[in-house]
This record gives C-alpha cells, structure tokens and sequence, in this order.
C-alpha cells in the first residue's frame, strides 16, 4: 500500500508544487526556500539532532515550552524544527531564533525522505498532535529513530478517515516508541486505528502549559492605556473567512448601547488581512491597523491587527475575547492563551478541535459559549455591564487553566529516557 501511496504522490507532485507557487500569489513566503521541501538545502546543517515537527503556528506555539525545558537538560544537545506553514516558520524563528534550526518539512517521499534522514540523523523524531507521514514513519523506523506522537489528539471524523486505509496507516503506527496522548478518548482513537495499546499512553495536553511573560503583560496593558483609553475593547483572535462580517455587524448593533466599545480583530492567516480592512471599509467601520502609523481616536471602530507574532500581547490589551474559527465550521482555536493573560473568553459552536477543554471549561463556568448571534450580544452586554460577574469569569479561568497544568515536563521525562 505505501508504494502505491509514493507512487501516487509522485505523480501528483507537480501539482503540488503549483500549488504551493499558487497559494505564494496571496501569501509571497510559500514561493521562498520550496527547495527545502524537497530536502535540497543550500548550505550545512548540524547532525545527530533532537528534531520536532509542529505544522503551523498553533502547534509551534504549544510545543515552544516543551523544547526550551529540553534545551535546559539538554544544553549540548542540537535541535531542529520543521513546519509546514511559512506563518509556523516564522514563528519558530521570533521564538527560537539560532537556539535551533530550522526547515520546512520535507514532501513524504522516499528519496526526500532519506535524503532529509541522511542530512539530519535525528537521535529522536517527536511529531505534533496527528501527523502521521507513512514514509517518515517507515524510514525512521528502518533507521531505528525513535519515534514519539506527542500531545496527540484524533477527533472521531479523523479516526474514520484513517480506519478506511488501514493497509497505510497501521504500519506505519508500527513503528512508533510511543504516542503520547491528549486525553482517554484520543488514546482508544489512536489504538482503534493501529496504534499499539502498550505504546500509547495519556499524557495530557501541553497547550495547558503555555507562558505568557509579565513583559509581554505589561506591554498590552501599556497599550491599551496608550492606545484605547475609556474604550471597552473586545478582541476578535483567530478569525477565519465569513466570521469577520459576522462580529462586524454585531459590533454595529452592540455600539447603541455599550458606545465606549472597540472592535479588535486578529485574523487567522496574514493573507487575509487586506480583505478584512475591505470589509471593514463597505461597512464604513473607522478602521486604524496595528501595522499602520495612524492612532485610535474616540471615532475608531476596529483596530486591525494585522501582525503577527503579538496575539498574546493583544489579549493583554483587551477587556474581553473571543475566539475565532468556532462561528464556521473549522473546529475553533486555542482558547487557553487568553486564560493565560486573565481574559473572559467567549467561543462559538464549532470546537470540535478542542472539544475536551471546551467542554471542561464550560462545566467549570470559566468561559462562554454563544451557540449564534443574540447569545454573542447577550454574553458581552453582561461582560460589560457586570463587573463581578467578568471577574469571576476571569478568576475561574486563571483556575482552570494551573488545575491542568504539568504535562511538558511528564512529556520531557519521557523523552529523555530515550536520548
């Protein structure tokens, strides 16, 4: 079956690689250094590495803590991370810098595999969340690389998508040390698609163990004195195509009565930043972006936040959240960083990616689910008309938030055992 698999992907790879020049039209990064993707690189890297994958920024930014508390135990050891994603990279790069290296995973290929292998010599191999490349895995496990599934997670659509390739999948779960996962449920999914059971144990979920720097606190805390003085300000985080028109026109109806309100909104993807401001601009919404010279006035309507590396900074400098991603049916977005900074999160109905935490939140009272518009506007009438009531929201959240804490340092040990 994974000959077929190559095969395939072989034969598609052109159009890959048109794909990447394609979605480089939007965003120029993904036309820069695909060289790296084919494992072609243009200048020496260090071997016998400790590498992690983490496709995107979400994944990087869970897996951050994780890999600074192993540079500590592991002072001489090298590192190396890959994404997928130039917006994963970059994070990698502001966070990181030359304490690792750094470079694009390369296509699951047999060849780019190898070559990738033979250049890197991975003592350990630790893949984010679901990740599971069959000639990776096959390739390190012939090179007898141990292999971790960290932080692993598999939704119920995910595990049927995989129960119907099994000749792929299984052997390729074969050669794991372990899978290290999330919660109960994930670890019956992981073990239900080939997974084997002895392997696979809970570990918990690392994203409970994000940090944000009292620096990084202070600085939002400086800005919104600086920038959004006398206004309640309601950030809008990880928007995704047809959720920006949505909080728009709520913001519309929700200035009547809370007049001192400002919209923030952080989309998702840097793409998609200009076609937010648009839309702001056929609502005829006073528009000042973060990336811009201009400042807030008491006119403002939305301050776009069209950077990226400072969503933590922004939570700090908002008096309520909202996460995006759950208005559509993408499956939502990490809501644990806005507990993080103290923020009274709000999320939509779609949280099938972090169906647990919202659920556990939820039952804690330590956040706010709105399942369609009117329960948005009656959720953030309250927030900002009861103090005490966004307060113990705020409180029970900080709570929730070190109750589960713990599971990168379970990790870390575990790791560790192998190297």
């Amino acid at each position: 079956m994974r000959l077929i698999y190559s095969s395939l992907f072989s034969l598609l790879l052109p159009l890959v690689l048109l794909r990447l020049y394609w979605r480089g039209i939007k965003a120029p990064e993904y036309r820069k250094r695909w060289l790296e993707r084919l494992a072609v690189y243009s200048k020496r890297y260090p071997s016998n590495v400790i590498w992690f994958h983490a496709v995107s920024v979400g994944e990087a930014e869970a897996v951050f803590p994780l890999i600074k508390l192993m540079q500590a135990q592991c002072p001489a050891e090298a590192f190396l991370v890959t994404t997928t994603t130039p917006t994963g990279s970059a994070r990698v790069a502001s966070v990181l810098g030359d304490s690792v290296e750094h470079v694009y995973l390369p296509y699951d290929l047999p060849p780019v595999v190898r070559r990738f292998l033979q250049v890197f010599r991975p003592k350990l191999a630790i893949i984010m969340e679901k990740e599971i490349w069959p000639n990776v895995f096959a390739q390190c496990g012939e090179s007898k690389i141990p292999l971790f599934i960290i932080n692993a997670r598999l939704s119920a659509s995910s595990a049927k998508a995989y129960r119907k390739i099994p000749a792929l999948i299984k052997p390729a779960l074969c050669n794991v040390a372990a899978v290290l996962t999330q919660t109960k449920e994930d670890r019956q999914r992981f073990i239900e698609i080939g997974a084997p059971a002895e392997k696979t144990l809970v570990a918990g979920n690392i994203k409970f163990d994000v940090t944000v720097g009292e620096d990084v606190i202070d600085e939002g805390r400086l800005l919104q004195r600086q920038l959004f003085p006398g206004r309640f300000t309601w950030i809008i985080a990880s928007t995704h195509k047809g959720e920006d028109e949505i909080f728009m026109d709520l913001y519309r109806r929700l200035k009547k009565d809370i007049p001192e309100l400002l919209l923030m909104i952080a989309p998702r993807h840097p793409e998609r930043f200009e076609s937010v401001k648009r839309l702001a601009e056929e609502r005829q919404l006073k528009t000042v972006a973060r990336s811009g010279e201009d400042y807030c006035t008491a006119e403002t309507d939305l301050y776009l936040a069209d950077t990226m590396g400072e969503l933590k900074m922004l939570y700090a400098a908002a008096d309520i959240g909202f996460v995006g991603g759950s208005m559509v049916p993408v499956g939502g977005h990490n809501i644990l960083e806005p507990l993080a900074v103290g923020l009274p999160v709000m999320f939509g109905p779609h949280m099938t990616n972090f169906k647990e935490i919202a659920d556990n939140v939820l039952q804690r009272r330590a956040a706010l689910q709105c399942r369609n518009e009117d329960e948005i506007i009656a959720a953030v009438t309250k927030l900002h008309d009861d103090d005490e009531f966004r307060q113990a929201i705020s409180l029970r959240g900080s709570e929730f938030l070190q109750q589960n804490q713990g599971a990168t340092r379970q990790i870390a040990e575990t790791l560790a055992r192998y190297l």
